[in-house]
């Protein structure tokens, strides 16, 4: 009886959100090697490394304005020595658009819409199915959190009874019939998935709910708090701006000097009054973990914050790795391979799903069918 429930639970919730978790995992199988797939395509992405200091951050904005007047800018980017710096330009009637810039030269190597990239779309798709962003990181999240159910689920209906089926469970049987494969495919890539695709939901629901950050945040953390982390300082708007040096180059020159170490730099150079220059300097090129932040006055380039990797908290560590740990990047090639084949093998266990359902139901109908011709017989024989 119990397993009776178990099943009706995991077959009916498998209907309600086959479709999201399909798309979800395939697109998560796309973007998984997205860098890999733009770099071996596109020859803008890769550039001499010149024995000389990056061409600065302000002269960076001009350049993109200079070519899209009227645009105004936060976000710049430096992805590493040997690849462009990009200033994310908000261009009018254009929308947000990537101009990537040789960091040694200024010379303007690509320009491109945000929605213009494919894989943008592929990761449009996979938080947000299209949808308006509030509403689909609400479908795609609740579906996750019903997919780790339908993972532990399956489990409690997959695992043997008794100790003499244990080998035949863990082992799919190629050479029988289509449906067997098919009912293996579904049970024992599922078994040996799940570890890993809880890590790659969790991490995903990290992105899509705040309450689950937290609470990666405070378990990582044995619940100790940290409010030096939650404080974000504010620029002394009563200040005058500085009529020298532009305060962005000073705040750049400062971080490259202290994160000596750092392969890309994030700058965040935020147009409120009182907001900071913010600066994100991270160990290795189009990683995400392990990164130091800097918040600068915006006024005269005083810095008010830093905060090293070093002197993080774990949960801030552990929630800093959030994308790394999802793409599986923080393994290397050997990491994203792995993230690949869960994905791929969360994709597949829908449909693997459905075609058993499909299967148990079609032989249910010639069942039935025999039983009420067998009835029929029975009372012609009575009477």
């Amino acid at each position: 009886m119990f397993k009776k429930s178990i099943l009706f639970i995991h077959r009916w919730l498998g209907f309600t959100t086959g479709l999201v978790v399909f798309m979800v995992s395939i697109t998560g199988c796309i973007f998984c090697f997205q860098d890999e797939i733009q770099d071996a395509l596109y020859s803008w992405r890769k550039v001499a490394i010149e024995n000389k200091d990056y061409v600065r951050p302000s002269i960076l904005k001009n350049t993109a304005f200079a070519k899209y007047p009227g645009a105004t800018a936060t976000y710049i980017y430096y992805f590493g020595n040997n690849r462009p710096a990009a200033v994310l330009a908000d261009v009018p009637k254009l929308g947000l658009t990537y101009v990537y810039i040789n960091p040694y030269n200024r010379k303007i190597l690509h320009a491109e819409g945000l929605k213009e990239n494919f894989f943008t779309e592929v990761e449009y798709i996979h938080l947000y199915l299209l949808l308006p962003a509030k509403a689909g990181r609400l479908v795609v999240g609740i579906s996750v959190i019903i997919f780790v159910i339908l993972m532990v689920t399956g489990i409690v209906l997959w695992w043997p009874k008794r100790k003499t089926d244990r080998k035949r469970s863990f082992t799919i049987k190629w050479n029988g019939r289509w449906r067997r494969v098919n009912y293996d495919l579904h049970n024992v890539l599922g078994f040996y998935t799940t570890a890993i695709v809880l890590v790659l939901a969790i991490t995903g629901l990290s992105m899509a709910f705040e309450v689950v950050e937290r609470g990666i945040y405070q378990t990582a953390n044995l619940g100790r708090q940290y409010a030096g982390e939650k404080l974000y300082p504010n620029s002394d708007s009563l200040l005058k701006r500085s009529k020298s040096q532009p305060v962005i180059d000073r705040a750049f020159s400062l971080a490259t000097n202290m994160s000596a170490g750092a392969q890309m730099f994030l700058i965040a150079d935020n147009p409120g009054k009182r907001e900071t220059i913010n600066i994100t300097a991270y160990r290795k090129s189009l990683n995400y973990g392990y990164s130091d932040f800097y918040f600068f006055d915006r006024y005269n380039g005083r810095l008010v914050k830093y905060l090293a990797d070093s002197k993080k908290s774990p949960g801030m560590k552990l929630n800093n790795l959030n994308y790394d740990i999802h793409v599986g990047q923080v393994l290397g090639i050997t990491g994203k391979i792995i993230a690949f084949l869960a994905s791929l093998i969360s994709a597949s266990l829908p449909v693997t799903g459905f075609i058993i359902w499909l299967g148990k139901r079609k032989k249910r109908k010639p069942g039935r069918k025999r039983t009420i011709l067998h009835r029929r017989r029975q009372k012609q024989l009575r009477s």
